[in-house]
């Protein structure tokens, strides 16, 4: 799902509100989201997940190239845990694959 993807579901299902609206409150709610990551807070959307920044300690790398080792510095980086529900949620809907004798015998 895109942020248009939501925007037009948020507005579809809020008949009261104009798409433009929609976007707007949208933007809005995803603007102090990323915010607040920037400023270093965690976020906890409850039944949703929890958004947090990881560190990530500085490395050695190697340039593909010329294969010479480059120093990768330190990044902080966004983190999304999901919540209990929406792994319930998201497992409860997965299609059970058919094992690889399945496939071979039909």
């Amino acid at each position: 799902m895109t942020r248009s993807d939501l925007v037009a579901e948020l507005a579809e299902r809020f008949g009261q509100l104009t798409h433009r609206d929609t976007e707007f409150a949208v933007k809005t709610i995803l603007d102090a989201m990323s915010d607040a990551l920037a400023r270093g807070h965690r976020i906890e959307i409850r039944g949703f997940g929890s958004f947090s920044i990881n560190r990530r300690p500085p490395r050695m790398g190697r340039n593909p190239r010329s294969g010479e080792p480059v120093l990768i510095p330190e990044k902080l980086v966004p983190h999304f845990k999901p919540g209990k529900a929406l792994r319930e949620a998201v497992d409860a809907n997965v299609p059970v694959a058919p094992e690889p004798a399945e496939l071979a015998a039909g």
